[in-house]
């Protein structure tokens, strides 16, 4: 009996340790295959339409058009949808005082739509230019940023929609011990070298900062092809894809920056908001919890033995890499385990919360996960 319990612990142990090394190999793979945009070559003709859902963003929407303002010419417009709001969202906006700037008022929200698909939507109706660049009003972009972006749709002509995940400033507790795995996922599980842009299950994008030609946008059929997808950003890149585009997605971490909650209670309330359609599905959930609890939690749970130090070795370095690569702070590093525990209790709560029927509220809408 002695000889089976060791066998089976030691199968176990060899289990975590792949758990932790496997994703540990491919985020090392995905530093080249997730590389940054290239510095700017010589503009085209082609103009762009910086377009900014605004829903109660008085506080931070005149930050972000200057910031899109000091990217130059190739901005030929911004147009900032005023979805609703109860603030003085418009007048921060005006006050801006730049002729390439327009302000539109949003629309009532139909049912079955998500709030931002909705305003993307209405933006992009708008649009004159041939390429247009849906940003969150919380991102600002770096001076060269466009510019960056419009080189890399250059250089590869099959690409009609690039994007990436901005470098995520993070302040609070909650902030920086949950929001650096956003990153950690991209890097440790997505496997970009077997992407050749045009699998739509491999597709990937952050509707934070999102760039895509205004041809294959419409024949695509926008927004209104993904009205009811909380993940905007991914549901856009996979059905450009099915309608046989390219994707691209980048490392943005010098691209552009934002803070996208300010609060506990708002980074739950957003984690929680995307759950369902990522981590928490009803397939995906058991599939994550064993990929993520067996390699970066239980390891540091369990007795220690040279598998189960492979295994934390492994998981410290992945989460080295990308704190490294993503200019995360270490204390994310030291404190990996515990926001990894967090993070799956706040995908089963909602689970839970969807199979009770209990919707989910995003600045002021309640939305059927």
């Amino acid at each position: 009996m002695p000889d089976v319990e060791n066998k089976t612990r030691l199968r176990a142990e060899a289990a975590l340790a792949a758990f932790a090394v496997l994703p540990f190999i491919l985020g090392l793979l995905n530093l080249r295959a997730l590389s940054r945009a290239p510095q700017p070559t010589p503009s085209t003709d082609e103009g762009v339409s910086v377009l900014i859902p605004a829903r109660n963003e008085a506080g931070q929407i005149r930050e972000a058009l200057e910031a899109v303002l000091a990217n130059g010419s190739l901005v030929r417009e911004i147009i900032v949808l005023d979805d609703n709001s109860s603030d003085d969202t418009i007048i921060k906006a005006r006050e801006v005082g730049d002729p390439r700037i327009r302000i539109v008022s949003g629309k009532s929200l139909p049912p079955g739509w998500c709030g931002k698909s909705h305003a993307c939507a209405q933006l992009a109706r708008h649009a004159r230019q041939d390429w247009l660049l849906f940003l969150d009003a919380d991102v600002r972009l770096a001076p060269e940023a466009v510019r960056r972006l419009m080189t890399v749709v250059n250089k590869q002509r099959t690409i009609s929609l690039v994007s990436g995940v901005p470098h995520q400033e993070t302040h609070s507790f909650f902030e920086w011990l949950l929001l650096p795995f956003i990153n950690v996922l991209l890097f440790g599980y997505l496997p970009l070298p077997l992407d050749k842009g045009r699998t739509a299950s491999l597709a990937a994008a952050c509707g934070q900062l999102v760039l895509v030609k205004a041809q294959a946008y419409r024949e695509a059929g926008g927004h209104e092809a993904i009205r009811s997808r909380l993940h905007d950003g991914l549901a856009l890149a996979r059905s450009l894809r099915q309608h046989g585009f390219g994707t691209r997605l980048v490392d943005a971490t010098d691209l552009a920056h934002c803070r996208m909650y300010r609060s506990a209670s708002q980074v739950y309330a957003g984690l929680m908001k995307n759950a369902v359609e990522g981590l928490a599905g009803p397939v995906s959930l058991p599939i994550w919890t064993a990929l993520l609890a067996g390699g970066h939690i239980l390891p540091f749970f369990l007795r220690a033995s040279p598998l189960i130090w492979i295994a934390r070795i492994a998981s410290i370095a992945l989460r080295l890499l990308v704190a490294l690569r993503c200019r995360q702070g270490l204390l994310t590093v030291l404190f990996s385990p515990l926001g990894m525990i967090l993070l799956l209790l706040i995908q089963f709560h909602a689970r839970l919360r969807h199979m009770t029927g209990r919707p989910v509220t995003w600045k002021g809408r309640l939305y059927e996960t």
